[in-house]
């Protein structure tokens, strides 16, 4: 028989729907004995080794995006297109099962995070050279996602954070079309955000392709940003293969736009 007070502490730790780590539970307090008990009874699931879920029903990706940012050593955000689509901006329609779901993060994410459902293919994007620590927990970026309602709400970064992280894809895995696309309907942005944002970023070419994109489109809140105060390095970047030369932000883009 388990613990009964062991089983209480582990249905709080561990709500259905989400998932959970041997090592995480541990640092919970939960003692490794018991949990190996838990699972051979059956009261937690394996879905890989040392990774576990007590719920039998299918997980879905918001489950996993939400337990990951419990217990991971550094802020996990969901960014980039995943975000924009939450906001219904990223001009994006889902084809198949499979949905990709891009997470930020400045620590490696987890090897079993593709092994545990097909419903999913998550993609982490480091986050090193595009935000500091600070940035990505800071809830005046963030927007939450109340996927379930007895669960703790999902973080996923607000436009104005999530289009810079696409950006930093541009063109190996965004296009240059669909980033524009995207762009000319973000009209109410915080010029507020972008500012610090903007100061905040150690991405050259994320911020020099966001202000080209950002001129091109001449939205209100453009106006009210400060180029001179941002880190924009120096030199010519070569973002479109033998496109070109915008000489105001100094990066090549497509001939045709």
């Amino acid at each position: 028989m388990l613990n009964t007070e062991a089983r209480q502490h582990l249905k709080t730790l561990l709500p259905c729907g989400l998932i959970t780590t041997k090592t995480w539970l541990q640092e919970q307090g939960l003692p490794r004995h018991f949990i190996d008990n838990a699972v051979k009874s059956r009261t937690l699931l394996m879905l890989a080794p040392g990774v576990y879920t007590r719920d039998e029903s299918p997980l879905n990706w918001q489950g996993i995006v939400t337990s990951l940012q419990r217990m991971h050593p550094t802020p996990v955000t969901l960014g980039g297109l995943t975000a924009l689509n939450l906001e219904g901006l990223a001009h994006y329609q889902l084809k198949g099962q499979v949905v990709p779901v891009s997470l930020y993060s400045s620590s490696p994410l987890p090897a079993w995070l593709n092994k545990i459902t097909g419903r999913a293919s998550f993609k982490g994007h480091s986050t090193r050279r595009l935000w500091p620590d600070s940035v990505m927990a800071d809830k005046r970026f963030l927007r939450e996602s109340q996927w379930q309602e007895s669960l703790s709400p999902m973080l996923y970064s607000a436009p104005e954070k999530a289009m810079l992280e696409l950006l930093s894809d541009v063109p190996k895995a965004i296009s240059f079309e669909h980033a524009d696309q995207i762009m000319q309907g973000l009209s109410t942005l915080s010029p507020r955000k972008l500012e610090l944002l903007l100061q905040a970023s150690g991405s050259i070419k994320s911020k020099r392709l966001f202000l080209w994109l950002a001129q091109r489109h001449n939205h209100a809140w453009f106006k009210y940003l400060k180029p001179d105060l941002y880190e924009l390095g120096s030199g010519k970047r070569e973002i479109a293969k033998s496109g070109r030369l915008d000489t105001t932000w100094n990066i090549t883009v497509p001939k045709d736009m």
